[in-house]
């Protein structure tokens, strides 16, 4: 499964980008907002830390505003993807940049056939939003699982990304299930490396090679 960090935080990215797995960052308005600085010099730095697609999402909300948006931000960097949520004018959008050779990732899934209906429009990208489901006592990752089976029964050009990952056993989940990609937060993509176990065996190590090489020493001294 890919990972994509779910942030417009360049600091965040570059030390992720650092250990070597990350392979794309989606970002949105809200991250954004919250970066100080040009939103689009932003995108084009992020592109250029990671090697892979940058989601950056329209603001329009009918269909020709979506496709003005989506071509300019495309403009702005090769690695760049249009975010467009999934509406009907998203669909139409989706439908003219898609033939255009553009990279479209629907946003804002929440229901299998949405997602049917963005592969049908043409998006490389469909983001079912696993943790805001949950948030009202409705199984998120039952939507992803139910997406990657209808897309393996028609084999459709269009990857799951599962988006809204609010933990690393979201993470595990995804996986498991087969979604092609998994976006997450900073804070949860650091999570994904923890466990007691490493830490307490790390420091066993350390500290028996630490008892070794006095044991070594004062033999040596004799």
């Amino acid at each position: 499964m890919k990972i994509f960090l779910d942030t417009a935080s360049l600091k965040e990215i570059k030390e992720a980008a650092a250990l070597g797995v990350v392979d794309g960052v989606t970002t949105n308005p809200t991250l954004l907002a919250k970066e100080s600085g040009d939103p689009e010099a932003i995108l084009v730095e992020i592109c250029n830390t990671v090697d892979g697609p940058v989601s950056a999402e329209v603001l329009a909300t009918a269909a020709e505003g979506m496709i003005r948006d989506g071509r300019h931000v495309a403009s702005l960097h090769k690695n760049i993807v249009i975010k467009i949520p999934c509406i009907a004018e998203g669909l139409k959008a989706t439908k003219v940049l898609a033939g255009e050779g553009h990279r479209v990732n629907m946003t804002l899934i929440f229901s299998p056939i949405q997602a049917l209906l963005a592969a049908k429009s043409g998006a490389s990208f469909v983001s079912p939003f696993v943790g805001r489901l949950d948030d009202i006592s409705t199984p998120g990752m039952e939507l992803v699982a139910d997406i990657v089976q209808i897309f393996d029964n028609y084999d459709y050009d269009c990857e799951v990304l599962a988006a809204s990952l609010r933990h690393p056993m979201h993470v595990v989940e995804a996986a498991k299930i087969g979604a092609h990609i998994g976006t997450m937060p900073y804070s949860v993509f650091t999570g994904l490396l923890k466990h007691p176990l490493t830490d307490s065996g790390l420091k066993r190590f350390l500290e028996d090679w630490e008892k070794a090489k006095k044991e070594l020493g004062s033999q040596a001294r004799n």
